[in-house]
């Protein structure tokens, strides 16, 4: 079986992960489960990064140690990702004792190749982005990444060598054109980052504590990248001159997928971190867009921050996910409101799915007790509907190989619209009144085989709805091998009990 290795980048435990942060896992999980669908032996992974001076502030700002303020926030963290139904196999933590000794072998291991030196640091530094920054990088003097004010900052470091591996790097990225999706952050990273010339990495910090210690220069700590991108490697078996069985199966990594904002580190830093490891390079690396609000990124101090949690307790969880999958286009921001996602439940959920179902399950029940009739009795009115539904699957995996999850949820959509439609020229309920039961049975077949097909490639978007459907079909055909034709539904058996999946939302206007 074919393995394929997908992460996310870790979240930084400093609090609670907002709907933007958590956008990145359900992302991550539907590409996962689709995968496992395919037949693919999926290994996901997702965790905490935990360490930095940020980290050490806001623990001394809530009078608490850092480990103990990060294991409440780690705590959170994973609780909203279960909330959300990822599939993760593993949840990481930069604080595990096996990642920090593995970090430090690491750390240890460059520095007696000479690909990291000592020396001094002078720069701008930003605390919430743990960045330093030249004066010709700042923004209006402020950081280029977030806007918050810099401070000059002057430390005793050790750095990496940057600049030794841009040659090959750029060489690499050439030959590997998909290596950097989507294509507009590449040119971003080739013309903004690499062209001007990479400048050697600061990889250690001496002016704050809550770190992975230099085991051989134990007042420095491993500056907070260097530590939280070996994740990827520390967590599935690496260590400097010992690989275990694990790490030579899943890497190179299939998939990084990560924040638009992040790219940089993954695109540069960790590549020229693996070639001094003498490691190969993940297969692809994906800047996702963002998850904004309608007036802007979300920030606390705008106080227009919203957490999933609350919005599963208000919606329930698949709407949820399903706003984040289809509304978030691949390469560009999505924007939510909560008018935005009642509309999208009213018109996408319980209407255009929710309501095909019920119709189809209630003339099923009516005119023939619930038993699915026979498929043999086509019409030319019914072709375009079956070979919708028959090639959908090859649709569906082709956009979700380009990462295109809008996308591929829009290819079942279409199906799903074209049900209603079919329902509409078809016209059971004439049928039923000429008393042509055999036509009717076949109309109803494949209604309710349209939609077996919609929900078996569903499980990957919204799985407890796709599971709903299946209880209501009776139906065990649930794997990707059941697309290949038009014939899942079996002759004579009986539907199972009926029942509403999404509840149309009334908006009270004001």
């Amino acid at each position: 079986m074919e393995k394929y290795y997908i992460t996310t980048a870790i979240a930084y435990a400093s609090g609670k992960p907002h709907i933007g942060n958590t956008y990145e896992i359900v992302l991550a999980d539907a590409i996962a489960r689709f995968k496992r669908l395919q037949g693919y032996d999926v290994y996901f992974q997702t965790g905490t990064d935990e360490h930095g001076e940020k980290i050490e502030l806001k623990a001394k700002e809530a009078n608490m140690s850092p480990q103990s303020y990060v294991d409440n926030n780690a705590k959170e963290i994973k609780n909203i990702w279960d909330v959300m139904n990822t599939s993760y196999d593993k949840f990481v933590r930069t604080t595990d004792n096996n990642h920090k000794k593995i970090v430090q072998h690491i750390f240890k291991y460059m520095y007696d190749k000479g690909d990291i030196y000592k020396g001094e640091y002078q720069g701008m530094y930003c605390t919430p982005c743990e960045s330093f920054w030249t004066e010709s990088q700042l923004i209006d003097g402020k950081c280029p990444d977030c806007g918050r004010d810099v401070q000059v900052k002057c430390e005793e470091a050790y750095f990496f060598r940057l600049s030794k591996y841009q040659d090959k790097l750029v060489e690499y990225i050439n030959n590997h054109p998909d290596f950097i999706q989507p294509i507009s952050r590449k040119n971003e990273m080739i013309n903004n980052f690499i062209k001007p010339g990479l400048q050697d990495l600061c990889v250690s910090r001496s002016s704050f504590s809550w770190g992975i210690n230099v085991d051989f220069d134990p007042k420095h700590v491993i500056y907070v990248w260097l530590d939280a991108l070996t994740n990827y490697i520390t967590n599935i078996g690496f260590d400097i001159n010992k690989q275990s069985t694990e790490f030579n199966r899943l890497w190179p990594a299939d998939l990084h997928l990560v924040g638009k904002d992040i790219i940089r580190f993954h695109s540069i830093y960790w590549p020229c971190f693996l070639m001094s490891l003498g490691l190969p390079l993940p297969k692809k690396i994906f800047g996702h867009p963002w998850l904004i609000m309608e007036d802007g990124k979300m920030s606390k101090s705008k106080g227009n921050v919203i957490y999933a949690d609350d919005l599963v307790k208000e919606f329930g969880v698949d709407a949820v996910r399903y706003y984040f999958l289809h509304e978030i286009p691949f390469a560009n921001d999505g924007i939510f409101s909560k008018e935005l996602l009642i509309n999208k439940i009213n018109s996408d959920l319980a209407n255009n799915l929710g309501n095909l179902l019920n119709r189809t399950m209630a003339m099923s029940k009516k005119y023939f007790d619930g038993i699915v009739m026979s498929k043999n009795y086509v019409e030319d009115i019914d072709n375009d509907l079956i070979n919708s539904s028959i090639s959908l699957y090859d649709k569906v995996c082709h956009n979700m190989d380009d990462l295109k999850v809008c996308d591929a949820i829009d290819n079942i959509l279409e199906v799903l619209s074209k049900c209603n439609k079919y329902i509409d020229d078809t016209m059971p309920w004439i049928l039923a009144k000429n008393g042509q039961n055999k036509r009717l049975g076949t109309v109803l077949y494949n209604l309710l085989e349209s939609i077996r097909i919609c929900a078996v490639l569903l499980q990957a978007f919204i799985p407890d709805t796709a599971e709903r459907i299946f209880k209501q079909l009776n139906t065990t055909k649930k794997e990707f091998s059941t697309l290949k034709g038009f014939n899942g539904m079996t002759e004579g058996d009986s539907l199972g009990e009926s029942e509403v999946l999404f509840k149309r939302i009334e908006v009270v206007k004001d």
